[in-house]
């Protein structure tokens, strides 16, 4: 989740410019938005590195919001995956970190699946304010982009595979990061086992049998 580890492509060049702008969020905040596996959870997860921010989860908004708005300057924050705090305790908790932020110059960063507008928001005030902030959309990843990235979590894996394997992956897998994690794993997983070499037989053989039983 490093940013050595992230590979820049067209589909999500506008956020990764977005987090790495030295003038910082626009007006304090921003929203990440795309489908699953497009790489909001690994752009945020770089820039609360490089801000130092707290990671917090949807569910424990309301409890940690005590804390954060004690802080007399403002803190940093993410939030992944936003969206979840939809209609919870964490709804109201959101609209007050957001308010405490907003007055203390402290930064938040939310990701989310979807734009604020369609959250499901009930807290009018909260949907007006996170309608109004910027919002940076990732799309799905393209052929190139998946490319690199199978090639780069087999070399992790310090596993050398053929480009004849690569192609075969692309014509057959989702098109999600998380999709190629899980796939690599599995072969990995599955030639360790039973001792065989990472090949397209391999491949197919999890492919036609679902990722399930090797993740």
């Amino acid at each position: 989740m490093g940013r050595a580890d992230f590979l820049e492509a067209p589909s999500n060049a506008l956020a990764l410019a977005a987090i790495e702008d030295p003038a910082g969020l626009p007006q304090g905040k921003l929203v990440l938005t795309g489908p699953p596996g497009a790489g909001k959870t690994h752009l945020a997860h770089i820039w609360a590195a490089a801000s130092r921010a707290r990671w917090i989860e949807p569910e424990a908004l309301a409890t940690e919001l005590p804390a954060l708005v004690q802080a007399p300057v403002g803190a940093t924050v993410v939030i992944d995956d936003a969206e979840r705090a939809a209609g919870t305790a964490g709804e109201e908790a959101l609209f007050h970190l957001h308010n405490h932020l907003q007055a203390t110059r402290g930064l938040l960063l939310l990701t989310a699946g979807a734009p604020a507008r369609d959250w499901g928001l009930a807290l009018p005030d909260l949907l007006s304010r996170l309608v109004a902030a910027t919002h940076v959309a990732l799309d799905p990843p393209d052929d190139a982009l998946l490319a690199a990235v199978l090639v780069k979590l087999f070399n992790d894996r310090q596993i050398r595979v053929s480009p004849q394997l690569i192609d075969f992956l692309l014509a057959r897998i989702e098109r999600s990061l998380a999709q190629a994690r899980a796939v690599v794993a599995a072969l990995d997983t599955r030639a360790l086992a039973q001792k065989r070499p990472v090949s397209r037989q391999l491949a197919a053989e999890i492919l036609s049998g679902g990722l399930d039983k090797d993740a």
